[in-house]
């Protein structure tokens, strides 16, 4: 991933009539970078990315591109920009490759060899002959993104990339995502509320709630110092090996299923298992749990998130 920056934005407000939608958002993303927009309901990710677009107006602060300010120099900035706002609208009656060379026209300077390039970029070279309204919904989010790359974008913004796809679907279109940041230098931006999904495509996170910025944070951020962690232990007798960690170690363990959990530091695990063995109790697998993004997002922005 390049350190370049691809977009900053700067102290971004928004305001309608007396509410203030967004609060002073400041952040920014870097060339190659995947960089995942995530909150509840009403958080102000599709209103942040309109304003990031040109959509929207801000009310206050800026939204700078490769260093060209939306609000002094927007069709500079703008040029630097693709985008997918919701779903991309095709013209069902045309063929992939009729409403390519439609978009083409309104964009001087676009080659048929620049056509062909983003057709094989997103894997449509099989279908650009057939009729769009005969595409499945993964085919035609492959179609906005290969009519959003046509003019070279530095910065790729895709709002809810994978809504409605199945399983197969969401797969495409997350490896065409990693493919164009890994091998063209694209900054992806992307707002979801598949974290999973988000958790597989993305470098970095910032999460939003109340138009607020939250957190911004490494997606694999490992943080191992001194942190418990959850420990699941399969072991028999399971009551034996509750009452050893509690009279040995002082450690509250629960039975879960067939497994006993607690918390426990890192470096006391083997002496843990020592003890245990040591009083004739089988171990049968110990396994240490890792928090997901999901984790991570409701720690951040609570469980109750309707507002």
């Amino acid at each position: 991933m390049s350190k370049e920056l691809a977009m900053e934005l700067i102290n971004v407000r928004k305001k309608i009539g007396k509410k203030e939608i967004i609060k002073g958002l400041s952040f920014s993303i870097h060339k190659g970078e995947v960089f995942g927009l995530i909150g509840p309901n009403g958080a102000g990710k599709t209103t942040t990315i309109r304003m990031m677009v040109g959509l929207m107006q801000l009310t206050e602060g800026d939204v700078r591109i490769l260093g060209k300010s939306i609000k002094s120099d927007y069709k500079a900035a703008v040029r630097e920009v693709g985008a997918i706002v919701e779903n991309p609208e095709m013209y069902p009656f045309m063929t992939g490759s009729q409403n390519l060379n439609q978009y083409a026209r309104m964009i001087p300077g676009i080659t048929n060899e620049r056509l062909r390039e983003v057709v094989q970029l997103v894997g449509l070279e099989k279908a650009m002959k057939e009729k769009v309204g005969r595409y499945s919904l993964g085919m035609r989010q492959r179609l906005g993104i290969a009519q959003a790359l046509l003019h070279q974008p530095s910065v790729l913004i895709l709002d809810e990339p994978t809504n409605g796809l199945d399983p197969a679907g969401i797969r495409e279109i997350r490896m065409y995502i990693r493919r164009l940041a890994i091998e063209k230098n694209v900054a992806v931006i992307i707002s979801s509320h598949l974290l999973s999904e988000i958790e597989l495509m993305c470098d970095r996170i910032g999460v939003i709630k109340n138009g607020e910025l939250v957190a911004i944070q490494q997606v694999n951020e490992k943080t191992e110092h001194n942190h418990l962690k959850q420990v699941q232990i399969e072991a028999t007798p399971i009551e034996q090996a509750i009452q050893l960690l509690k009279t040995e170690h002082d450690i509250h363990a629960v039975q879960e299923k067939e497994q006993i959990s607690f918390k426990s530091e890192k470096e006391n695990i083997p002496a843990l298992i020592q003890t245990l063995v040591g009083h004739n109790v089988s171990v049968f697998q110990v396994g240490i749990a890792t928090s997901t993004l999901e984790d991570k997002f409701f720690d951040l922005i609570g469980e109750n998130t309707i507002e």
